[in-house]
């Protein structure tokens, strides 16, 4: 038979109690475990994380720019006169000399005045041809009074000596002979005068002459110039060397200063690079400068900085110095390389995206598993085209992601898979 076993109601309660306790402390433990776990670290593709490794050592800073390839001498022929342009004789690519005609201008009112220039110089010289007579004429008139006055002079001065020579033997009154020698002495001053006026003509005629004459001087000059207009209605290169380009057409009318074409010498270029501002702070005439042409790289050094900023950049011309490759000609766009100066003994790594020199960021560095990335903060300082100076936060030897992050800047931690 069975027999009732009596439960004792107090250990019932404490059973219930402590497993009660048990199962609250299982739970507490378990909540603050969860909370002391750190969250998953986001996965990164390996492929697409461009990494590289703190190095020390010498260091080459450069600056790298765009540009184009351009002539180091450009021959702009410009319009001399009003005209319209009646023929275009050559076109941009074709290779000129001094006298090839590049086109032709028409100016009918410019023939017209070369025309009358010339008949004003053919009047003028008459003029003077005229004058000449003239002068000429009155030269010999004077002439003519002084040898008339002189003849009578010397008839008067004869008259006077003999009544000398009679009145001192007594043959002749004292009044004769004072009034033979008065009359003598007056041609004697009507003599100079007459002489003294001829002087004065003839240095008169050579004044109106040189005055006529300049004229007919001016008059050539001024016809010279207008046949030389219309001689420059055959617009010419003006130099050996490529026509470059031509911005006229047929039946444009065109005034003094319109640029007609350029002309360019190929086998003598430079390169024209823009350096962003940023960067152009260090670039000094004289630099090394790499010039890549696509088809060779050509040796060049720093000629000329533009002072002024255009669009962000600054234009350096760099004079080539080594030959140039098949295939280089003006407008070719080129890639330079400018060396700053060389750096012995730095700590250095590849430039990041968003690395600026002389700044601090914050970039990821892989730990000793090579899968985890931890943020850090690191202090840059000079830069290269394509390296950087560490000054503080990272050692040679360690790995640093450069490439782009900012898709995961809510993460101090990444997973490279």
């Amino acid at each position: 038979m069975d027999i009732q076993r009596k439960v004792n109601p107090r250990k019932k309660w404490y059973r219930w109690t402590a497993t009660v306790l048990i199962a609250l402390g299982v739970v507490g433990g378990v909540t603050w475990a969860l909370a002391r776990l750190k969250p998953a670290a986001p996965s990164v593709d390996r492929g697409s994380a461009w990494t590289d490794t703190v190095k020390r050592g010498p260091m080459i800073r450069q600056v790298h720019g765009v540009g184009t390839l351009v002539p180091e001498e450009l021959m702009w022929v410009p319009a001399v006169t009003n005209g319209r342009v009646e023929r275009i004789l050559m076109r941009p690519g074709a290779k000129v000399s001094r006298n090839t005609v590049l086109l032709v201008l028409t100016d009918p009112a410019l023939k017209l005045a070369a025309l009358e220039a010339d008949f004003q110089v053919k009047a003028a010289e008459a003029r003077l041809q005229d004058l000449h007579i003239q002068l000429k004429s009155q030269n010999l008139t004077q002439q003519s009074a002084v040898a008339r006055i002189t003849t009578e002079y010397e008839q008067a001065r004869l008259r006077a000596d003999r009544n000398a020579l009679l009145a001192k033997d007594g043959l002749l009154a004292d009044i004769d002979l004072r009034v033979a020698q008065s009359t003598a002495d007056q041609l004697e001053r009507n003599r100079r005068i007459e002489q003294e006026r001829l002087e004065i003509q003839q240095e008169a005629i050579q004044a109106q002459l040189a005055v006529q004459r300049a004229e007919v001087e001016r008059l050539k000059a001024l016809a010279e110039l207008r046949r030389s207009e219309v001689a420059q209605l055959e617009v010419r290169a003006g130099t050996e060397g490529v026509l470059q380009e031509m911005p006229v057409q047929v039946g444009q009318p065109v005034s003094p200063g319109t640029i007609l074409a350029k002309v360019a010498q190929p086998e003598r270029l430079m390169a024209e690079l823009k350096i962003p501002e940023t960067q152009a702070k260090d670039v000094a005439v004289g630099q090394q400068v790499a010039v890549d042409t696509r088809n060779g790289i050509i040796p060049g050094r720093v000629a000329r900085i533009d002072p002024a900023v255009k669009e962000s950049t600054v234009t350096v011309d760099v004079k080539l110095e080594g030959q140039l490759p098949s295939g280089a000609r003006p407008d070719l766009n080129v890639d330079g390389t400018i060396e700053i100066e060389r750096l012995s003994d730095v700590i250095y790594i590849g430039r990041p995206v968003f690395g600026q020199p002389n700044s601090t960021a914050r970039i990821f560095r892989l730990e000793a598993d090579g899968k985890t990335a931890v943020r850090i903060q690191v202090e840059f300082g000079r830069s290269s085209v394509n390296t950087m100076e560490v000054v503080r936060g990272l050692s040679v030897g360690e790995t640093v992601i450069l490439s782009d992050m900012t898709a995961w800047d809510a993460h101090d931690r990444v997973v490279l898979r």
